[in-house]
């Protein structure tokens, strides 16, 4: 009876917000609205019942039709996205020597604040004294994260960095097409973009079936298009049903005995988030109209957890709300997806092994152990997963490199979900951070639909 009336009363919220949408509330509203109500819900069923009792696994199950069901339609959507959108940004140049300075944009962007990332995660580390295992003295693991951890670490096996980056490359493009692999989407990225160099080629050397090709591409990215803006007009309900789910079920008592590590993830991120702040100042463009705009994007990443699930609307906010041209956006939002996550392949992984380097007697302080994380950090970037859980595979690269035990791992995935929710919106962020910047610095961003021409003007006067 109680899981029932839960669930009605979520449904009954639901229902309000479908109401507002039908009376015209702005799109940012019913997100933001949705983002509270599912914070003071998830967090008040948590009080009444606890995180772990049976009548909120019940209740979360049925609330979660809405939020998994909203994520499940969005992967749907990835690898078809991905493909299109690459593809499609090949048709749209104008000229061979667009393509050389926006990807070297694009990856100098990713790469970069990466590793501006991974620097930041270690110095965290430091500012809080995190070094060593001692702050989770006597915290027991969890053996259903341990399980996973060995099956990750099983996969890794035997693999040596230059060879797990190997394992990249498509061998069969139609089952990475089918996502077979947990590195189907950089193969997906990978065949694309030869698929693009091809088109190029045969633009110039057969003319009429390029045409014919290009034709084809607009169409199915049209249809993929209108996909995408039906399954969007979605989100502020996906955002409640996941956020209820978040603080719902993830418990007080974890969250206050590994707060130390939490708070010290939050400071690094958010300081990463400064820089991507300062990067857009750098390059004349306001960062209040900036966030305004990538707010839906950035409260979705948080809430669900996936920077693949975030790629539609990634695409869609930097085309229509900041300007970017097609192509540009397409590329960064693709690159970004499966290269140079700051929060994933950045900052936690650097935080992990910084925090186990002293067991093995390593300094953390040293030049030489920060230069050479950065640099794996930079380099297990690559073909990291945009989903939910991401960074531990990532992480088990980056520690497998430097032959660091993974047992504290076991103990950190009890918060893991909380620290996730902002390591994807950062992920997002520089994606579309690298979108704009790209865009400017080709003469591909449209100030009209940014709102930022009289910034930019002003600056150059």
């Amino acid at each position: 009876m109680q899981t029932f009336i839960i669930v009605i009363i979520a449904a009954i919220i639901m229902a309000g917000m479908v109401y507002l949408h039908r009376r015209h509330w702005g799109f940012n509203k019913l997100v933001f609205l949705a983002l509270a109500l599912g914070i003071i819900g998830g967090s008040a069923i948590q009080l009444i019942y606890g995180p772990n009792s049976k009548t909120v696994t019940n209740a979360i199950d049925w609330i979660n039709i809405v939020g998994n069901g909203y994520i499940a339609l969005l992967q749907m959507l990835v690898i078809p996205l991905v493909f299109v959108s690459l593809v499609s940004a090949f048709t749209r140049l104008k000229a061979k020597t667009n393509l050389k300075k926006m990807t070297a944009n694009v990856l100098g962007i990713l790469l970069s604040t990466t590793a501006i990332a991974s620097l930041l995660g270690i110095m965290s580390v430091i500012i809080f004294n995190l070094q060593g295992a001692g702050f989770i003295k006597g915290m027991a693991a969890n053996s259903t994260a341990v399980e996973a951890i060995k099956t990750h670490q099983e996969t890794l096996k035997g693999l040596t960095l230059p060879q797990q980056i190997t394992n990249l490359l498509p061998t069969n493009i139609f089952a990475d097409f089918a996502g077979t692999r947990s590195s189907s989407t950089i193969a997906v990225v990978i065949f694309s973009l030869m698929v693009g160099i091809a088109y190029l080629w045969l633009r110039d050397n057969q003319a009429e079936e390029a045409h014919v090709f290009a034709k084809g591409i607009a169409a199915l990215q049209g249809i993929v298009s209108r996909l995408v803006k039906m399954v969007l007009e979605l989100t502020p309900y996906g955002i409640f049903a996941l956020m209820v789910k978040a603080t719902a079920t993830s418990s007080f008592a974890s969250i206050a005995k590994l707060g130390t590590f939490i708070v010290a993830a939050y400071v690094a991120i958010i300081a990463m988030f400064l820089v991507h702040t300062l990067i857009l100042t750098a390059n004349r463009i306001n960062p209040v109209t900036y966030y305004k705009k990538a707010w839906p994007a950035l409260v979705f990443a948080f809430t669900s957890r996936t920077s693949a699930g975030t790629l539609p609307l990634n695409v869609k906010i930097q085309r229509d709300s900041l300007g970017v041209s097609s192509p540009v956006a397409n590329f960064a939002a693709s690159f970004g997806l499966t290269i140079g996550q700051n929060g994933c392949a950045g900052i936690y992984p650097s935080m992990v092994a910084a925090i186990i380097a002293p067991t093995a007697g390593i300094n953390v302080l040293s030049w030489q152990f920060i230069l050479t994380l950065m640099a794996i950090d930079v380099i297990a970037s690559f073909g990291v997963a945009g989903v939910g859980g991401g960074a531990t595979f990532t992480t088990l690269m980056v520690l497998g490199t430097l032959n660091l035990p993974v047992a504290i791992m076991g103990v950190l995935i009890a918060i893991d979900p909380i620290i996730d929710m902002a390591r994807t919106a950062l992920n997002v962020n520089d994606s579309i951070l690298a979108g704009v910047v790209t865009a400017k610095n080709m003469d591909e961003l449209d100030y009209d639909k940014l709102g930022n021409r009289k910034n930019i003007v002003a600056n150059e006067l």
